[in-house]
């Protein structure tokens, strides 16, 4: 069986397009290929209630991050402030980047 693959990567920015952060901007703390999810920074923020522990001593209610699915961000090209699909490009050395469809910008 293959590997499912995810379109964005670790410290990428991303613009939600579906559900009800939709419009919000964060950057990729986290993929999870697997399940084909990412933890955005400040988007789809639940609330999880936890005991106290010698870590967090207070315990109480704590807000956080959870994963939405991949197909629900996109990529979004910092030079011309737009969201955009990804072009892969080859190099003259052969390595592989991505690049921006709308400005021709590669992406880290």
């Amino acid at each position: 069986m293959t590997k499912p693959k995810v379109h964005v990567r670790k410290g990428d920015t991303v613009l939600v397009i579906r559900g009800k952060s939709a419009g919000k901007k964060g950057k990729v703390l986290e993929v999870q290929p697997d399940k084909s999810r990412v933890i955005v920074e400040g988007v789809n923020k639940v609330k999880r209630h936890t005991r106290p522990t010698q870590k967090n001593p207070q315990g109480g209610i704590m807000e956080r991050e959870a994963p939405i699915h991949s197909s629900n961000v996109m990529l979004y090209c910092t030079k011309c402030n737009k969201p955009t699909r990804v072009a892969k490009k080859f190099l003259e050395d052969g390595k592989k980047v991505r690049q921006c469809k709308h400005c021709g910008e590669v992406l880290s």
